[in-house]
């Protein structure tokens, strides 16, 4: 079976169920299962139910139909790493200090002199950090997690899971740890799926939290070839076009239908919250609107994808379904983050928030079960202080992107670009402008001001890192270039 190493808050963990049992005064089966699937890469427009015409997700429809779709729902991050530290924290990129996949500079060492400044790199995750698992496991859920971890240091047993099993990079030949012995034939989400069912199965007498982060659709781009065929003569709709990227996310939509039908055969669904998300947006680039020849997908109307803060990057999918609780075909136009999973989770199990620990989101509790209520204004704010790969274009210095925070409050959303000072500044109504294809910085400086105030107070408060100058910095080296 899956390993479950030890943590030393164990006993911390027990003791604080034995409290929550005496003051909370709520039974254990009044408490929903849990079940968080976490896509990989699945942007805004990547399902059926989310408007693609090309892609087939019947079960992911099935599920939205009978569930509540939120249209304003946004990542943690726009790269997989400090989205997946956020989620299980709770908490900004700036809090928790995971900002980036990884701290590997050989790629950006050999080229340094492109860049201003020197990026900040990641903290370890620590284990203080009482994550989402470890909390509800201290409220009485039986805690399984099967697929991409992608958290630095300590496997999912060290941060609250009872059951798991990690790999990511490869949907086929595949290695997982603990180490199973797999055929090259097995594609990677059956076998996390058919795990995932057996940690079902084997609790359906308990409590549990169940969580399925997918590897799918991140790259390589690998699928059963019945389901490639299967599209390989289907017309583009779009930009959406790909055959093989369609069958990997059809393979993840099997594999959503397989853990619904396990439920609804065990009779659990009417005590089960199902949540569906992704961790970023979709790889694709836009120009002026319109996609760029090489984007293998399409997050349009949104601008951009993963890697990118723009609305294709950040901007994702979500579907809450609760049999019996949350109104069957609803949409939600509330803005949520994947910062408000955490509480919102505690809030439906009726566990208290760890005592010393800041969750940066809210509880969404009431708008799952009553779509007419509205959340209250409040600022969502994103820190990726990261470079992309720089390089020499038309006698310039080119950045895939550069360090840029965000903050979104109401319809508007600022964008502050900088090295280690501010470059500039971008400014949308998302209302009216949800492609982000209108810069108002220049005509409503005082809403710029507004909001990079507040950006600045939420950054500084939650201890946002910075890069520094690069002292090795050398812009006259690409005039002598040139000049050769």
């Amino acid at each position: 079976m899956e390993c479950c190493p030890v943590k030393i808050r164990s006993v911390f963990v027990i003791i604080l169920f034995s409290l929550l049992s005496v003051i909370g005064g709520r039974a254990q089966t009044d408490r929903p299962n849990i079940v968080l699937i976490y896509a990989d890469d699945v942007g805004w427009t990547g399902l059926g139910c989310f408007g693609s015409r090309y892609y087939e997700t019947p079960n992911l429809d099935k599920l939205a139909e009978g569930g509540m779709r939120f249209t304003r729902g946004y990542a943690a991050a726009c790269v997989c790493a400090p989205a997946r530290a956020s989620l299980m924290s709770g908490q900004y990129s700036s809090r928790h200090g995971t900002y980036r996949v990884s701290n590997n500079q050989k790629k950006k060492d050999a080229k340094i002199w492109l860049y201003k400044a020197i990026q900040p790199e990641n903290l370890p995750f620590s284990e203080k950090i009482v994550t989402m698992a470890e909390a509800l496991k201290a409220g009485g859920y039986v805690t399984g997690m099967f697929g991409k971890w992608h958290i630095k240091p300590g496997m999912p047993g060290v941060h609250g899971f009872d059951s798991w099993i990690v790999s990511s990079g490869r949907h086929f030949h595949f290695r997982t740890s603990p180490e199973y012995q797999v055929s090259d034939s097995v594609y990677l989400t059956d076998f996390m799926a058919d795990h995932a069912i057996d940690f079902i199965q084997r609790n359906r007498d308990t409590t549990f939290f169940l969580y399925l982060p997918d590897f799918l659709v991140h790259k390589p781009h690998e699928a059963k070839q019945w389901l490639i065929k299967k599209y390989e003569g289907k017309k583009p709709v779009s930009g959406h076009h790909d055959p093989v990227y369609a069958a990997m996310t059809e393979s993840l939509d099997h594999t959503v239908g397989r853990i619904y039908h396990t439920l609804d055969s065990l009779g659990l669904l009417g005590n089960t919250l199902i949540v569906f998300t992704s961790d970023n947006g979709a790889m694709a680039r836009t120009q002026n609107g319109k996609l760029t020849p090489k984007s293998y997908t399409s997050n349009l109307p949104l601008r951009d994808g993963k890697g990118l803060m723009y609305e294709g990057g950040i901007r994702v999918p979500y579907i809450f379904y609760w049999k019996g609780k949350i109104p069957p075909g609803t949409v939600n136009k509330n803005p949520i983050t994947a910062l408000d999973l955490y509480p919102t989770f505690l809030d439906v199990a009726g566990i208290p928030k760890p005592a010393h620990q800041t969750l940066d989101g809210t509880s969404i509790k009431k708008c799952l079960f009553d779509p007419a209520v509205r959340l209250p204004e409040r600022p969502l704010y994103w820190h990726y202080p990261n470079y992309g790969p720089a390089r020499v274009k038309n006698g310039k210095i080119w950045y895939a992107y550069v360090p840029t925070d965000v903050l979104i409050l109401g319809d508007y959303k600022l964008l502050e670009f900088y090295h280690n000072t501010v470059d500039h500044v971008e400014l949308y109504n998302l209302k009216e402008d949800v492609g982000e294809l209108h810069d108002l910085s220049k005509k409503m400086p005082q809403k710029v001001q507004e909001l990079q105030t507040l950006l600045h107070k939420i950054r500084e408060e939650s201890g946002g890192r910075m890069p520094i100058p690069n002292p090795e910095y050398d812009p006259l080296r690409l005039k002598t270039l040139m000049k050769k």
